[in-house]
């Protein structure tokens, strides 16, 4: 309506304009001077009307404009005026004021909403630019890192000058793990970094969650696990060798009596001598064990040196070959490049794959046409791994997080260490080994 009324109005008065300006003409055609000269005069009174008439109404938007600009909502324009396309234009724009006015608040409430969910976080949470400068980090920041206020990145170097080098070589979706230490306490810190974009410019959020506590919560779970285990292994030894004991025990007792060397007969000794046996078998796997737990807490260091990859996987695949004897598996090698080398322990990582590789061919026990395909290359971080698939029945996902616990098994034979052995290799080796389960069963090593 405003609109509308305002083209009208310009509609006019440019129409009076050129009536007048051809008024003007036909009075010098007629030399009517004195009517030329009330003309032109009139015409000047239109030309500043129409000026005046539409610098106001140019005004009025361009203080809208500047007071929206400045979040000013205070600006109202008079509703009550003579003119009626003003009266509708004024009263346009303080309508569009108030709707503005109501979606500022709105934002300004949900920004205030979020902020508080932020403060309120128990991770933390920091937001810096390209140059280092921090437009946000929240309360568990401050708190963690035990420094405030915090304005940029370089003031982390007064924490920790380790930890300030791990800010500022920080790309996205890297993740780092951090130990910072002070005068009260140790904190183990888990860092996230994440790509953003604002206003144009790139933007780095980063996310800092202290873990000690839900390490101690794995590291006491691991122990409880531990502890069933070997509970459960030694009970499992003992037991039978206590029932045994008992048995010849009442050979040679009646009551609480001891027989007499006249009733003791050849199958009284036959029966002994087979207990005995059972109970130095039992003895021996006992001793097996205690040194397999041993062999487990005494691992050596790792020697390193350059190993090319693929001569040490040719290696592998003659040894699994050898386990093979009805050729009812078929090894394949993936090396890519063909001269990746990795700096590790060649005895140590070898002893890995090796385990690995006979855990495969008796997963594939009795299946036909079996597959074990080991696949050498870098991942899209940069870190080189190594990757053993077979094709052989799934691991249940019940014992995804139990195959890597100290002498845990699920086989008849087998002392339970050789999983939980590899990963403790690989933690010498600063690396990691990761399991996946789905369509087929995957062993991924993976090398810092």
């Amino acid at each position: 309506m405003a609109s509308r009324n305002f083209y009208l109005q310009v509609i006019f008065r440019v129409l009076l304009l050129t009536l007048t300006a051809l008024a003007m003409a036909f009075s010098i055609l007629k030399a009517w001077y004195i009517i030329l000269v009330l003309l032109a005069f009139f015409l000047v009174i239109q030309v500043h009307s129409l000026i005046t008439f539409i610098n106001n109404t140019n005004r009025k938007i361009a203080y809208f404009f500047d007071a929206i600009r400045n979040e000013d909502f205070t600006l109202r324009f008079p509703e009550k005026v003579a003119i009626e396309s003003f009266k509708e234009l004024n009263r346009s724009l303080n309508r569009v004021n108030g709707l503005i006015q109501e979606v500022h608040l709105q934002l300004q409430l949900r920004e205030q909403y979020y902020q508080q969910i932020l403060k309120q976080a128990n991770i933390g949470i920091m937001t810096y630019n390209e140059k280092g400068h921090i437009l946000f980090s929240n309360p568990t920041v401050e708190k963690l890192l035990n420094y405030r206020p915090l304005n940029h990145i370089k003031q982390v170097a007064q924490i920790d000058q380790q930890l300030y080098e791990i800010f500022a070589e920080l790309k996205p979706f890297d993740r780092r793990l951090f130990l910072l230490t002070n005068e009260r306490e140790k904190i183990q810190l888990a860092l996230k970094a994440t790509a953003l974009s604002f206003d144009g410019k790139s933007l780095l959020l980063v996310t800092i969650q202290d873990i000690h506590k839900e390490l101690d919560e794995k590291e006491t779970d691991s122990w409880v696990r531990l502890i069933r285990v070997l509970t459960h292994e030694i009970m499992n030894t003992i037991t039978p060798m206590t029932s045994i004991s008992e048995s010849i025990l009442k050979y040679y007792k009646k009551g609480e009596q001891l027989i007499s060397t006249e009733e003791i007969d050849q199958n009284h000794i036959e029966n002994t001598v087979k207990g005995l046996e059972v109970i130095r078998a039992q003895g021996g796997d006992l001793m097996q064990f205690v040194q397999s737990y041993r062999s487990f807490l005494n691992l050596p260091p790792p020697d390193r040196s350059l190993v090319p990859v693929q001569k040490m996987l040719d290696k592998l695949i003659v040894l699994l070959a050898e386990q093979d004897q009805e050729n009812r598996v078929r090894f394949e090698i993936n090396t890519v490049p063909k001269d990746l080398e990795l700096f590790i322990d060649e005895k140590q990582i070898s002893q890995i794959l090796i385990n690995l590789g006979k855990n495969a061919l008796q997963a594939m026990e009795g299946q036909k046409q079996g597959l074990v395909k080991i696949t050498a290359s870098t991942n899209e971080k940069g870190h080189k791994y190594i990757e053993i698939l077979n094709n052989g029945p799934r691991i249940p996902p019940e014992l995804i997080e139990e195959i890597f616990v100290p002498f845990f098994t699920t086989k008849n034979t087998g002392t339970g260490i050789g999983l939980s052995l590899s990963k403790q290799i690989m933690h010498l080796h600063g690396g990691s080994i990761l399991v996946a389960s789905n369509e087929h069963t995957v062993f991924t090593l993976i090398f810092e």
